[in-house]
């Protein structure tokens, strides 16, 4: 299945306010948002493209190693100021987020990300390095599936399923998807409609070991110094958990009071180094041809000093 970008028209025409700038493409994918970038762009502008999985990497060097403007970088984008200077980059003038597993990832059975076809329990997005969901749940204790169940997942069943999955992996290694997803349904004792019971914890653990909520904040540390004047952020995310970190770190940068509650400080007195150009979620006439599209949520930030 091809990978269909959600919020494409949206995002890239809250991203690029200059044809000349310089913009980063932080989750490549399979390339969609950076192509409508490229569109907009003049000659003088320039895109850098990252992203963890190598197969995504691979796919960015066939389509762009020819062009001089773009910039491909292999890795994290909790490594972004890093990156940037590596390729000679300092400040920009937009930062591009499309967070999650994309329809590619989903639908390879190798990359173990999907209960709906039979993989090796993997889930790495980049799967040439770290612990794989696999390995990491041979060795977790009950309590550490839990937490991870409960918070990531938001699975009010966690407990029930780290139980069982201790218990099977005494008997024999969970190592495929179809063997969690197995486990799983058949622990849950009840169903949500139009939901695998399996979807939660392959969310959560999905989550763990690709470490995505820390790496956002890590990410997001750092965009502030790493934008011009007037760059723009624009993140899409799809849980509540990505959104409330968004929102949070637009939410402080914007109000930006440190002093204590009691200081004579008046609110004129406040430079605010950004302000938020508000979120946005997908018209219903894109989820009906793009179902992913119904849990994104899109935000944006522009820095004014």
């Amino acid at each position: 299945m091809e990978h269909v970008p959600v919020l494409l028209t949206e995002s890239i025409d809250a991203l690029v306010h200059d044809v000349d700038g310089i913009y980063v493409d932080c989750t490549f994918g399979r390339g969609g948002h950076s192509a409508k970038i490229m569109e907009q762009l003049s000659n003088k502008g320039r895109l850098m493209v990252i992203d963890k999985d190598p197969d995504a990497i691979a796919v960015a060097h066939q389509l762009y190693d020819a062009d001089a403007r773009v910039s491909i970088a292999h890795g994290g984008f909790a490594d972004i100021s890093n990156l940037l200077a590596a390729n000679e980059i300092g400040c920009v003038d937009g930062i591009l987020l499309d967070l999650g597993v994309s329809s590619v990832q989903l639908d390879s059975p190798e990359r173990g990300f999907s209960f709906q076809k039979d993989g090796p329990l993997d889930m790495r997005m980049d799967n040439s390095q770290g612990e794989s969901a696999a390995t990491w749940l041979h060795a977790a204790t009950a309590a550490e599936i839990t937490t991870v169940l409960k918070t990531l997942g938001e699975e009010r069943f966690a407990r029930k399923i780290a139980l069982e999955i201790v218990r099977q992996r005494a008997v024999k290694p969970i190592q495929t998807t179809l063997e969690l997803a197995a486990l799983v349904a058949s622990t849950v004792p009840r169903r949500e409609h139009k939901k695998h019971p399996a979807t939660r914890t392959f969310q959560a653990i999905r989550i763990h070991v690709n470490e995505e909520l820390e790496e956002l904040q890590t990410c997001l540390k750092q965009v502030f110094e790493r934008l011009h004047k007037q760059g723009r952020l624009v993140v899409i995310s799809f849980h509540s958990l990505e959104d409330r970190i968004i929102k949070r770190f637009i939410r402080d940068l914007e109000k930006n009071d440190p002093y204590p509650s009691r200081m004579p400080i008046t609110s004129d007195q406040i430079i605010k180094p950004v302000k938020s150009l508000g979120k946005c979620v997908a018209k219903q006439a894109e989820v009906m041809v793009n179902p992913r599209a119904r849990s994104a949520v899109m935000r944006v930030m522009e820095k004014i000093v």
